[in-house]
This record gives structure tokens, C-alpha cells and sequence, in this order.
């Protein structure tokens, strides 16, 4: 099973900050839990890579990958960690030609019809669509779906349980990548309960609009 088919399979990828890679394993454990065994762990901070390696090490079972890449530094810290796949917020054809050089998936943010024929160029069929709600929502990925119609959309930033249903319901989707269910103070706060509860109420949405 391709990246792909697995994040598809999901219908949400949680995107994951860490402060501190010592709430790795009991965030991963929380997913799991609730149903999601995946998470896009972003680079944000220094805590990225100990994170996804602590999370795969004791979860192998995960589909974990990094986001929020930026440099090709950070795709090789990703890799050695263990990372599935490679998510950035925007469109870097070094980062992008890098991944595809390491054959590892890589889903670059594309925001307009230039940045998607970037990545049709180079032979991907899934792009990621970030901000999501502030650059047009479903409406905007429909219009652009249509010239292309062989790739599929990422999108994140904005997207909750309110308006998921709006966007896993168009087959251009591939899934959705959300944070309401791994808010960072819920993870400061230790409250690795209430994240697998957000997480199972969200992957139950996701099957329920999928079904």
C-alpha cells in the first residue's frame, strides 16, 4: 500500500507540535487508541525528530511523517528518524526534486493552478492545500481539481469537525489534516484522554461521511 492509499485509508492525518518529545509515546498511544494511528509531526519545533522516531519505535505500526519541512537538512532528520512521508506548506521544487532523488512521498502545499502544474511536472498525484479556509476552501480545490484531474488534495489549516464533512465528501480529497483533536494545550496539559477521545469522535465523522 502506497503513502497515499494508507493517509486515504485514514481520511484525517493529526498534525502533531511538540515541545517535548517526553509527550511523544503517550500521544501516540492516545491515537492509536482512538482509532488514528498516524500523525504528520510538524518542524516546528526542535522536538520533531525525537518525536517521530520515539512514536515509531514504540508504535511501528504508525504511519507517521513530518511536516512543516523546509530544507533539505530537515527531510534528512526526517528520514533517519523514521519518517514516512514529507509534508511542506508550500510548493520548493529543491525540497520536492530532493524527496523524489530519496524516493521517500513527498506532498508539497499548492495553492494555485502554477504550483499544482509544478507537481503534475513531476509526476505527483497528491499535493497538500495550505491555508486551506483562508485560500478558498472546497470551493477553490474544486476549481482547481478540474483542469488536473489526476491529482488529489491534502488540505489543512481551518478544517474541524464543523466543515470536515464539506471537504471528505468530494472525491478530489484524499484526506484532511486537522489539529482540533491534538490542540497543543491538551498535550501540555497531559490530557492524552481527551485526545483520544476527540480522536475517535473525529475518525468516527471521517468513516461516517465516507461510508
Amino acid at each position: 500500500m502506497t503513502a497515499a492509499e494508507k493517509i486515504n485509508e485514514m481520511g484525517i492525518v493529526p498534525v502533531v507540535v511538540l515541545e517535548d518529545a517526553m509527550d511523544a509515546k503517550p500521544l501516540a498511544k492516545a491515537l492509536c487508541e482512538g482509532g488514528l494511528p498516524c500523525a504528520e509531526v510538524t518542524f516546528r519545533t526542535a522536538a520533531a525528530k525525537e518525536s517521530i522516531r520515539i512514536m515509531l519505535e514504540e508504535y511501528p505500526e504508525m504511519f507517521v511523517g513530518a511536516g512543516t519541512v523546509l530544507t533539505t537538512r530537515q527531510v534528512d532528520e526526517a528520514i533517519e528518524a523514521g519518517a514516512k512521508f514529507i509534508v511542506s506548506p508550500g510548493f520548493d521544487p529543491k525540497i520536492v526534486d530532493y524527496c523524489l532523488e530519496k524516493d521517500i512521498p513527498v506532498f508539497p502545499g499548492c495553492i494555485t493552478p502554477s504550483e499544482v502544474a509544478q507537481a503534475v511536472k513531476r509526476g505527483l498525484k497528491v499535493v497538500k492545500f495550505f491555508p486551506a479556509e483562508p485560500a478558498g476552501g472546497i470551493s477553490m480545490i474544486k476549481a482547481m481539481a478540474a483542469p488536473y484531474t489526476g491529482i488529489r488534495f491534502m488540505p489543512t489549516g481551518g478544517i474541524n469537525a464543523k466543515n470536515l464533512e464539506d471537504y471528505l465528501s468530494c472525491d478530489k480529497i484524499l484526506c484532511c489534516g486537522g489539529s482540533w483533536m491534538v490542540k497543543g494545550d491538551l498535550v501540555k496539559a497531559g490530557e492524552f484522554d481527551k485526545i483520544r477521545e476527540l480522536t475517535a469522535e473525529a475518525k468516527k465523522l471521517a468513516d461516517s461521511i465516507r461510508k
